[in-house]
């Protein structure tokens, strides 16, 4: 058995041996008990109990049933109390068997963090932690490139910049920081998504200008596709990317054409009960194999 303790873990984390997968491999958590019972970001506002669980778990479903076309997909029991656990992407991030664990900022979300803990531990994951006072959010903030080499972390209003550095040491990776400024974009994952093939969907103005020149000295004018404010606003940038698939909401039709003048294949899905919660397809499928696996069909 092989003990592993990372900084700063209370308690080592036991496991066999790491996972190993030889297809693109997923977590969802059904929508059992989702519903806006809280304000914690500006999409939330005015949705108050508005959500219709029936058709949340219709949408979550045809979701789950798309992305099992081109991904295995592995189920996190929804847990009473925990509405926004069909988020599964903001507790976490993954790579070659080791998962930095959120450390989320409102207490609201703090009581998902045992539950994925637990699972990830069961899995076999190493679990790379984060103090409580430095609030990082999984991939919500922090996203590979699509070669798995570099990480993109931002900082804003959900986690802390003095996370970053702590988060890319799980994996020795190089890590740069990037500055959330309109509060409707509070999440990296709602404004910036890497793509296969070097390509980059993201929201430009979500970003300050330093920020906005570091991802334009890493991503050529050709393989940046930029959003409109009304396509953002329309969660654009909460995609699942496996090769040339992308699965997304929909309501971005000019997007997705120039998504497929890319070589993408692009399936458009009825999100709009989650994005009353603040979150589309990315947010709602924690990725568990390595980028590159995902990037190779």
């Amino acid at each position: 058995m092989i003990t592993t303790t990372s900084p700063a873990a209370s308690t080592p984390v036991h496991n066999l041996a790491t996972p190993h997968f030889s297809r693109p491999t997923y977590l969802m958590c059904a929508p059992e008990f989702y519903d806006v019972d809280y304000v914690i970001n500006p999409w939330m506002a005015g949705n108050l109990h508005r959500p219709s669980r029936d058709a949340a778990f219709a949408q979550w479903k045809n979701l789950y049933q798309q992305l099992r076309r081109i991904a295995d997909v592995r189920l996190l029991q929804a847990r009473p109390g925990s509405p926004d656990m069909v988020f599964i992407a903001h507790a976490a991030i993954v790579s070659h068997g080791i998962a930095a664990v959120s450390s989320f900022a409102h207490p609201q979300r703090q009581t998902e963090e045992p539950h994925l803990r637990r699972w990830l531990q069961e899995s076999g994951f190493l679990l790379w932690s984060t103090p409580r006072e430095t609030a990082f959010e999984g991939e919500g903030d922090a996203m590979f490139d699509a070669d798995g080499r570099h990480l993109w972390i931002a900082h804003g209003s959900r986690t802390c910049k003095h996370s970053h550095r702590h988060v890319a040491d799980a994996w020795h990776t190089p890590v740069t920081s990037l500055h959330l400024i309109d509060p409707r974009f509070y999440h990296l994952d709602t404004c910036f998504a890497p793509l296969a093939n070097g390509y980059l969907l993201y929201f430009p103005e979500a970003f300050d200008a330093s920020s906005q020149a570091k991802i334009e000295a890493a991503y050529p004018e050709e393989k940046r596709i930029p959003v409109s404010e009304n396509e953002a606003t329309h969660f654009a940038c909460s995609v699942i990317n496996i090769g040339r698939n992308i699965l997304m909401g929909e309501g971005t039709v000019d997007l997705a054409a120039r998504l497929a003048d890319c070589g993408f294949d692009v399936t458009p899905l009825e999100l709009s009960e989650f994005h009353r919660g603040g979150g589309s397809a990315k947010s709602l499928a924690l990725r568990l194999s390595d980028v590159s696996l995902a990037e190779s069909l």
